[in-house]
């Protein structure tokens, strides 16, 4: 029996991971481990429940004002710890989070083969995001197999020199995760008043803090001038350096800003699918947005994700007021521009099976290496 542990370290990364621990539990060939590293805490363990999931081993390494040195490095040492004592055939990592990064590196220590779960993922630029572009980018240098959702992915892996034995272009597994929620029963805890639009928001990146999100937050305050019956349901981030600027900058606004704390992954799909249109800066929203016909108004310069805005329904905004303001009133303002959005979608993140054939490729190296 094979042994595979999935490590897991916050909130995208458990949600994106689930259907895989799922999909490879069903295998007798393997007995899966979840670890989870503690980079986020009470956010991590909510979405793996929404999965009927939970850790089986936990590092807790989170701090209050966490630094990214402190991350990475308790991740290096906890992980390896884990693999010292527990030692594996396989870890599976997943996106470009810092635990994703110092877990393959600690897998690499002890030549410990990694698969890199949404591997390929390119902005191009190290700062932006920041510090994910990096995270991503060394992953792939450590990894041994690596899971592309698309087939654009999988191309910037080529030109990096990544062998084509090596590359699985699978789909992204939170669209599996989407369908597994909608499949479900249930209603949402958040009231919305009743005909009003509603608007879904998150912000949270660090090239957002400080100016950035003051623009975003003047954005909003102008959408409400424009359109005084538009709700906007805001999320708000555990970090204080992004609640509380948010807070702040809408707090005169009661009758159209709902704040919340973070949501269940069952509420936010609820609250997406409620939407007329979502605006964030999140790589996974504008993935699950397109599945559900969203459009969503991309609060960067620059996506990793460049299928969501040329075949999905991602329009990249920026954190420039004035551009938020201009799109966010023309969506909710001309029906005819809404179609166009939502019209040019061709599902490019996949189907839903990204899990399968993770589960497939996985089986196929271990059969590989056990030849002769």
């Amino acid at each position: 029996m094979k042994k595979i542990v999935c490590i897991v370290g916050t909130r995208p990364e458990a949600i994106k991971m689930a259907p895989v621990i799922h999909e490879l539990r069903k295998d007798d060939g393997f007995r899966v481990t979840v670890l989870a590293t503690g980079q986020h805490t009470d956010m991590l363990t909510q979405a793996l429940s929404d999965f009927g999931l939970a850790p089986d081993e936990n590092l807790n390494i989170m701090r209050e004002a966490q630094t990214l040195d402190h991350i990475t490095a308790s991740v290096l040492q906890g992980v390896g710890g884990f693999l010292d004592s527990k030692p594996q055939d396989m870890i599976l990592v997943h996106g470009d989070t810092s635990t994703t990064f110092a877990a393959a590196l600690a897998g690499f220590y002890r030549h410990i083969p990694a698969g890199h779960v949404e591997a390929g993922l390119r902005s191009h630029d190290l700062s932006l995001p920041f510090p994910e572009e990096a995270n991503r980018v060394l992953t792939d240098r450590l990894a041994e197999l690596y899971f592309a959702p698309t087939e654009g992915d999988a191309e910037n892996l080529r030109r990096e020199g990544v062998a084509e034995g090596k590359i699985y272009v699978t789909g992204n597994t939170v669209i599996d995760a989407l369908y597994w929620i909608l499949g479900r029963k249930g209603e949402s805890a958040v009231k919305i008043p009743e005909g009003r639009p509603l608007v879904l928001m998150t912000a949270h990146r660090r090239e957002s803090w400080g100016r950035p999100l003051e623009e975003i937050c003047g954005a909003v305050r102008d959408v409400i001038s424009g359109r005084p019956d538009v709700v906007f349901l805001i999320p708000l981030h555990k970090n204080p350096v992004v609640r509380e600027v948010i807070r702040d900058g809408l707090k005169d606004f009661p009758e159209n800003v709902i704040f919340t704390e973070p949501l269940g992954y069952s509420e936010f799909v609820r609250a997406m699918n409620e939407s007329v249109f979502i605006l964030s800066d999140s790589g996974g929203v504008q993935e699950e947005a397109s599945a559900l016909d969203k459009p969503v108004l991309i609060m960067r310069s620059v996506s990793e994700r460049p299928e969501a805005i040329e075949h999905g329904t991602g329009v990249l905004v920026g954190t420039e007021r004035g551009n938020i303001r201009e799109e966010a009133l023309r969506i909710l303002n001309e029906p005819e521009y809404l179609e166009c959005v939502v019209g040019k979608n061709t599902r490019p993140f996949g189907n839903g099976e990204a899990s399968v054939r993770i589960h497939e490729a996985v089986r196929r190296y271990f059969a590989e290496a056990g030849k002769p």
